[in-house]
């Protein structure tokens, strides 16, 4: 289960990777800095679905 639980936060980390060269390219392109935001709201969408997932797991296993 430790293995679901890092990929869990990988997402997060991802989530921050975007937002940060979304802020960085702002001034250069708008367009593609909103393609970078899209790419934040997905990644932390999948976090909390992977983590509801694996709780909901975690609790089948234990009945």
């Amino acid at each position: 289960m430790k293995v679901f639980k890092f990929f869990e936060y990988a997402y997060l980390v991802v989530a921050v990777f975007f937002a940060f060269e979304a802020y960085r390219i702002w001034e250069e392109s708008q367009g593609r800095a909103y393609i970078f935001i899209g790419f934040v709201a997905v990644a932390i969408f999948m976090f909390f679905f992977k983590r509801r997932f694996r709780k909901k797991m975690e609790q089948n296993n234990q009945d």
